[in-house]
């Protein structure tokens, strides 16, 4: 899992960089703001931002953030303590905050249950592909979202409990149509659309039974 830090006390962030790679994460630390923001749609599973950083700060980061990973879980470090501040990274969305000086063990956990808690919510799919079924958004494997239509995200809702199972025709009449009637070709035309924003063979079909994912 790819986590971005950013951090110019560059001693403080090479030991957070050595630490969380010990732990298995791969990590890319910043030094400047604008520099960070020109690697946001990299794959990160994580944020965590020093307030004061030269270029562009780390609150003024995180609102930009926000604008496109409103999920990623984002953890502020910062020596600054006016209450002002603190205030304003939680209401743009910071998930915490700590304040400087801090175990760097203290960090690590609260990375770990922050991602334990955001990549329970996925199904993974091919290629990077992941769709969130709490929040009912789907993913590219560059972490970009995927617009869906209603119907596209309620066929997408049949796998939540076994991506493996196969959803049967009359499952998708009575879930994606809720229940109206409609045809072999509707269900067809749903999948086909559906296929155009998904991984090559994403979607299987299972001959005079339903559909699966592969």
């Amino acid at each position: 899992m790819k986590i971005l830090v950013l951090e110019d006390n560059e001693r403080l962030a090479k030991l957070i960089k050595e630490t969380l790679e010990n732990d298995n994460f791969s990590v890319d630390v910043f030094y400047d703001g604008d520099k960070a923001l020109d690697a946001l749609n990299q794959g990160y599973r994580c944020f965590v931002l020093d307030i004061n950083v030269p270029s562009m700060d780390g609150i003024t980061l995180l609102e930009t953030i926000r604008l496109y990973h409103k999920d990623v879980p984002v953890i502020i470090i910062s020596s600054n303590n006016e209450l002002e501040k603190i205030q304003q990274a939680y209401e743009i969305g910071a998930n915490d905050y700590l304040k400087k000086p801090f175990y760097v063990y203290e960090l690590v956990q609260k990375i770990k249950g922050f991602l334990q808690k955001y990549e329970s919510t996925f199904i993974e799919l091919q290629c990077g592909y992941r769709y969130d079924y709490v929040n009912r958004r789907l993913y590219s494997g560059s972490r970009e979202e995927i617009m869906l239509a209603k119907k596209e995200i309620l066929f997408l809702d049949l796998f939540v409990k076994d991506k493996h199972r196969i959803v049967t025709f009359g499952e998708m009449e009575e879930y994606v149509w809720q229940g109206e009637d409609t045809s072999l070709e509707n269900m067809r035309a749903l999948v086909k659309r559906l296929r155009k924003k998904l991984p090559k063979d994403a979607i299987k079909i299972v001959k005079e039974i339903g559909y699966t994912l592969n």
